[in-house]
């Protein structure tokens, strides 16, 4: 049952390049009904993710919006209806608007003004939408946001940043056979999985479900005390809420119990500013880290180094020196898949792109 959501999540990883950690956290969003925000430039897939998600979510509804400085209440929650207004009350039809969506995407969503801002918090926070006073329960799941840049902070926007448990920067592709796999459409199925909303909930069920053991709780803790030491204290609701996303990544990978190493999700979680991110993310992943995760970053990043060197010196025995390496890197690789099954999909990200390396020496080296 649970296959479906790997199903999903390779369909995505298939079809936008370099966007793994991006697509897991949509899914984790959507499971623990979290908000998420996606920092960065125009043209990295964040819309086209979160529309794609919508699709495959068959009888959800959806609702997609670009923010202007200029954008309106209308905009975003629906018209006065003038039925309603010749009798004196003034109610907003809000039909196919966001206070009926179970998914939405709100693109620079930082340019909200105040005339929209404080019904966007509420209905975010609350997922209540005041309509002529009354305060109506609304379906929403997981509100995506977007934007090009962090807010400034004099704009006032704190509060909205905040509502964000989860946020992720994107950029370019940067592997170069990537760039030209997607150029070509290469590498994506033509099979498109899907999820009922109902199934959706069901999971969701199930995600609140998953047990988390006492060392995750300590670990959360300890994690919590160096933060402090360096001056960065996320509230206590943020590390309440995050549980839910350990409970719904648990699912995903389906098991009924979180790991301690679910806690790297949280490097996406628990700063607050833009200088304390790297702080966060060096704290989490000393605490949370389990040794085939270090293995795999350490490979990448030899690989990086290997075709770094290369360019910079193309000879052939630089290249033939670069395919040893990489033979190196790839034989370890196998041994850890072999050694270590359940983690068999992240370490073949890893060994894929070693290949592919590999094949790029290469051609280097016969001048094709």
């Amino acid at each position: 049952m649970f296959s479906k959501l790997v199903e999903i999540k390779n369909y995505l990883n298939q079809k936008f390049y370099e966007r793994e950690k991006v697509v897991e956290g949509i899914l984790i969003a959507l499971l623990a009904r979290q908000h998420m925000l996606l920092i960065g430039p125009a043209g990295t897939a964040k819309s086209a993710i979160s529309s794609e998600l919508a699709k495959i979510t068959q009888g959800a509804s959806y609702f997609q919006w670009l923010l202007t400085r200029f954008s309106t209440p209308e905009e975003l929650f629906g018209p006065v209806s003038l039925k309603e207004l010749e009798n004196g009350v003034y109610k907003r039809n809000t039909h196919s608007k966001l206070p009926e969506a179970h998914l939405s995407f709100v693109d620079e969503i930082f340019k909200a003004n105040s005339a929209i801002l404080n019904s966007l918090l509420t209905l975010i926070n609350e997922r209540l939408f005041y309509n002529n006073g009354t305060p109506i329960q609304t379906p929403l799941m997981t509100i995506i946001g977007a934007s090009n840049e962090y807010p400034e902070d004099d704009e006032g926007l704190e509060a909205l940043f905040d509502r964000f448990l989860l946020r992720f920067e994107l950029d370019y592709i940067g592997d170069e056979n990537n760039f030209m796999d997607m150029m070509k459409g290469q590498g994506q199925t033509n099979k498109v999985p899907s999820i009922t909303l109902d199934e959706l909930k069901q999971f969701q069920f199930y995600s609140d479900m998953v047990t988390i053991p006492d060392d995750v709780y300590s670990t959360l803790s300890s994690i919590r005390t160096k933060l402090k030491d360096e001056g960065i204290r996320p509230s206590d609701r943020r590390f309440k809420q995050s549980l839910t996303l350990l409970q719904a990544k648990s699912l995903i990978e389906q098991r009924q119990e979180t790991k301690v190493e679910d806690i790297l999700i949280l490097s996406n979680v628990l700063w607050e500013t833009i200088e304390q991110k790297h702080v966060v993310e060096q704290i989490v992943k000393e605490n949370a880290q389990d040794k085939i995760t270090a293995k795999i970053e350490e490979a990448e990043k030899e690989r990086k180094e290997i075709l770094k060197n290369l360019k910079e010196n193309g000879s052939t025995d630089a290249g033939l020196e670069a395919t040893e390496k990489l033979k190196s890197i790839e034989r370890e690789l196998v041994q850890m898949i072999q050694n270590n099954p359940s983690r068999a999909e992240d370490i073949k990200v890893i060994l894929n792109k070693v290949q592919q390396g590999k094949k790029k020496v290469a051609s280097s080296i016969l001048g094709v």
